[in-house]
Formats: C-alpha cells, sequence, structure tokens
C-alpha cells in the first residue's frame, strides 16, 4: 500500500489474529434459509439433493484450504470447519478465516447448484460466519458432539412434526400442540405405531449429518517413506462415541483401518486431487459412508 499522508487510517484496523496452537471452529448458517427453502420447494422434513449441495459446497471449501481444514460437519443449512491448531493460514486472522470460507462455500452452492437440485436458482442464498478458539482436544470433540446432537434432536422433531401433517392430516398448529412437551421416546412411538415409520431405519445422512475429512488410502506396494496418498471422505457416522475419534487397534502409524483404494472406474474412484466425486449410486445408499474407524485420531494428531 502506497505510504501516503492517509495511510495513518490504518491506525484504526484491529488486529484479530486468533491465539496461537488452539482449534479453530468456523460455522456458517443459512440466512433466511426458512424462507429461501419455501421458495424452491424443498422436500419435508429432509431434502436429499439439498443436503447433498451444502455437501458439495463444504467439499469445495476442504479442497481450497487442504492441509488447514481437517474436518467438516453440516446438518441441514448450517456447517461447521474445523482448522489445524499448527495452521497459519492467513496468519490465523479471523476475518480473513471467516470471510473466505464464507466466501468459497456461497460460491460452491450457487456453482454446482443446477447440478442437485431441479428448480432454477429464484434467489441468492447467503450465510453468515462466525469463529471460536478451542483450547484442546476434549473440547473439540464435544463441540462436535453438540453439533451431532442438535441434529438429532431437530431431525426427530421434524420427522415426527410432518409425519402428523403429510401423513396424519393435521394441520402445523396441530402438530405443534401434538408434539409439546413430548420426549425422544414418545416422538419415537407415534412414527412406530401411527405411520410405521422406524426412525433408526431412516438414513443416517437425516439423523447423524454429514462428516467430512481427508483419509489415508492404503497402497499396496507403496514404499514406507513415500508420501501417503489421501481422499476426501463423505461420511454419515456418529461423533459422540469414540468409534472415530480414537485410533483402530490394528491400524499402522498414520493410517486408519479399513480405508482401502477404490477401484479404477468406480463411481466412487478418487479425483486426480485426491478428492471423491459424488457417487453415481444414492449418495445417502454408499456403504463407505459408514466406514469410519479411527480417521478423528489422524485429524486430532498433534503436528505442533
Amino acid at each position: 500500500m502506497a505510504g501516503s499522508r492517509y495511510a495513518y487510517v490504518r491506525d484504526f484496523e484491529l488486529g484479530d489474529a486468533a491465539l496461537p496452537h488452539t482449534y479453530l471452529v468456523v460455522r456458517i448458517d443459512g440466512r433466511g434459509f426458512h424462507r429461501f427453502s419455501h421458495a424452491h420447494g424443498f422436500a419435508k422434513p429432509n431434502d436429499a439433493p439439498a443436503l447433498e449441495l451444502m455437501n458439495e459446497a463444504a467439499r469445495a471449501v476442504l479442497r481450497e484450504f487442504k492441509g488447514h481444514i481437517t474436518l467438516a460437519f453440516g446438518e441441514s443449512d448450517e456447517y461447521s470447519f474445523l482448522i489445524d491448531r499448527a495452521s497459519t493460514l492467513y496468519s490465523r486472522r479471523q476475518s480473513k478465516l471467516v470471510s473466505h470460507i464464507v466466501s468459497i462455500f456461497t460460491g460452491a452452492y450457487v456453482f454446482h447448484w443446477a447440478s442437485y437440485m431441479h428448480v432454477p436458482l429464484q434467489a441468492p442464498p447467503s450465510f453468515d460466519g462466525r469463529l471460536v478458539m478451542y483450547p484442546g482436544v476434549q473440547e473439540v470433540r464435544d463441540y462436535f458432539a453438540w453439533r451431532q446432537a442438535d441434529t438429532h434432536i431437530n431431525n426427530l422433531y421434524n420427522t415426527t412434526f410432518w409425519a402428523l401433517v403429510l401423513q396424519g392430516g393435521q394441520t402445523e398448529r396441530e402438530a405443534h400442540e401434538t408434539l409439546k412437551g413430548t420426549y425422544s421416546k414418545d416422538k419415537h412411538e407415534i412414527l412406530f405405531s401411527r405411520f410405521g415409520i422406524n426412525y433408526d431405519k431412516i438414513p443416517a445422512l437425516f439423523r447423524k449429518g454429514t462428516t467430512l475429512v481427508y483419509a489415508p488410502v492404503a497402497t499396496p506396494g507403496r514404499p514406507a517413506k513415500a508420501k501417503t496418498k489421501t481422499e476426501l471422505r463423505t461420511l454419515h457416522i456418529d461423533l459422540i462415541q469414540d468409534a472415530f475419534w480414537c485410533a483402530a487397534p490394528d491400524a499402522a502409524p498414520g493410517e486408519a483401518k479399513g480405508i482401502e483404494a477404490p477401484a479404477a472406474g468406480s463411481a466412487i474412484a478418487s479425483a486426480a486431487d485426491g478428492s471423491t466425486d459424488t457417487p453415481d449410486t444414492p449418495f445417502y445408499a454408499d456403504p463407505r459412508r459408514l466406514q469410519c474407524a479411527g480417521l478423528g485420531a489422524l485429524v486430532l494428531s498433534d503436528r505442533t
């Protein structure tokens, strides 16, 4: 920037670097998405293509910041991105991190709209973002457990609510009254006894949200010192229990259990950059999206 007599105005800028050696989480939320989803006719209680569009936008963020963002979790109209504690991306400036992640996510959401949605985009979507610093592994685990618990609570309510409206003939006001004061077990009972819906059989995409993480690919014959190839995995798994976060007992150092290179030419074969494209089969039916043992341990390994 030119050193003119006006440059003093920079003295009014506040430094906003995040604390060093802390995990950073940037969470973005759709702004006005109740109106946006209604305008575009999103299915109730869950619109699978709309959720996968969110996932595609999030994958664009992870590809852009590979090596810095190590994990992401999404539900409904929100996504959380975990930035490695050792990252010095943008000198850890909070405003830069939030604005760039929100910008890339929003741009990718618009760019990929026609690939997932069957109606024209009627209005530009918008997202806001915030950044929170977490000191250690336990806080990071608790954060993602909190967001997944929120996924379960909201989805169970919405699934029951819309069953009462769409299948039970109730008005939205009547459905709200029916569910007032109910517990999880009550909602399960309503779904099963009145509509024959076993909530536990609903696709994991809806019940558990989506987790994005880079995973090592086991390559037979790879030299011991060769750089491990990774692929961007899309998962619908449990983040509250230990299986994801704890290293598999029989995994070799730096590798996660059960991660095998996809067959050449398969619908889930890795792209050249190591990321996994959307499979041709229904995304929530891909069994690889339920395999996750030990991947979280790699995410939270201390690389400082």
